[in-house]
């Protein structure tokens, strides 16, 4: 598919999953960096709807004593699927977030409305983090380190998550830039059918090759491509505003390249950018890569180039 001529940006201020505060801001902090303006300069119609606001939360317990906010995080999930369905209909829809249980809402949203068009959806999850722990096996209890897992329809989330309507398949699904696994999640991991590029298969094979073979995928199936960029997939040394810095992630060039790849296949239909926290940031450093990373998935270019697929040879720049 190719990008539509609307952006509709949402912003989803959910900070209840992650453990620092902060990542409420970070719908604020997009806007200051101008993401809006950035689209507009690109050709496309924005659309902004504001921030959500959670469904009423109904009271629950789990029996894992460790999980925190519940409640909130089932209600930001009902909200946001909603969203992601209705913006869906009209547009890209951009996810400003927010802590990374967005993408439990964003994701399921887009399974819906993939499965009212008849295509299969498939996630490309740009995160240092899998976040496929249920509600049963996280140790830490913040819920921002289950939405895979809830999105790909895994036992134990009801009755206090909506139910999965459209699952996410395994096989549809690509990770990248992992490099933080926790035990339980590495168990359920090795079950799936799901394409895992660690941060050593990136520096031996380059993120070129791998996506490559992911997006062949989505286009022979046409299928819908939902992206799902949390901060932390980046090296801290060039994006400090996330509360779960893990060293060795990707870097400036790498994450433009993906972008630029993405921008190319012409398949990104909807956007996730989570994890931001303007709190821990650096004058707005990282709100400004994030920017500038979408704009490089929406087409910004610093030289017209050929089709990959009709470049026999790269030509010389005298």
């Amino acid at each position: 598919m190719k990008h539509p001529a609307t952006c509709i940006l949402v912003g989803a201020p959910v900070q209840e999953g992650a453990g620092r505060l902060g990542c409420d801001m970070g719908p604020s902090a997009f806007r200051t960096a101008g993401l809006a303006q950035a689209l507009e300069g690109l050709g496309f119609r924005v659309e902004d709807w504001g921030n959500l606001v959670p469904h009423i939360a109904t009271d629950c317990v789990h029996p894992n004593s460790a999980i925190k906010n519940l409640s909130a995080i089932a209600a930001w999930t009902v909200a946001i699927e909603d969203a992601a369905f209705r913006a869906s209909a009209h547009g890209m829809p951009i996810f400003m977030g927010g802590d990374h249980a967005v993408s439990a809402g964003s994701i399921t949203g887009i399974s819906r409305r993939a499965a009212e068009e008849g295509k299969p959806l498939f996630v490309l999850w740009l995160d240092s983090h899998p976040d496929f722990h249920t509600l049963e096996t996280t140790t830490s209890g913040h819920l921002h380190g289950v939405p895979m897992a809830y999105a790909m329809g895994r036992p134990g989330f009801t009755p206090y998550f909506p139910q999965v309507t459209y699952p996410v398949d395994p096989n549809h699904v690509c990770m990248m830039g992992i490099r933080s696994v926790d035990p339980a999640e590495r168990t359920a991991l090795r079950e799936t059918g799901m394409t895992i590029h660690d941060m050593r298969a990136i520096d031996e094979h380059g993120v070129a090759a791998l996506l490559d073979q992911f997006l062949r995928r989505v286009a022979d199936a046409g299928g819908r491509l939902h992206v799902s960029l949390d901060v932390d997939f980046l090296d801290p040394n060039i994006a400090p505003g996330v509360g779960t810095t893990v060293p060795g992630g990707a870097t400036f060039r790498e994450a433009h390249l993906i972008m630029e790849i993405l921008c190319d296949s012409g398949l990104v239909g909807s956007l996730d950018l989570v994890e931001l926290n303007p709190f821990l940031d650096e004058r707005g450093r990282t709100a400004l890569l994030l920017v500038d990373l979408v704009a490089s998935l929406m087409g910004r270019r610093v030289l017209d180039r050929p089709t990959q697929s009709f470049q026999t040879a790269p030509s010389s720049i005298v």
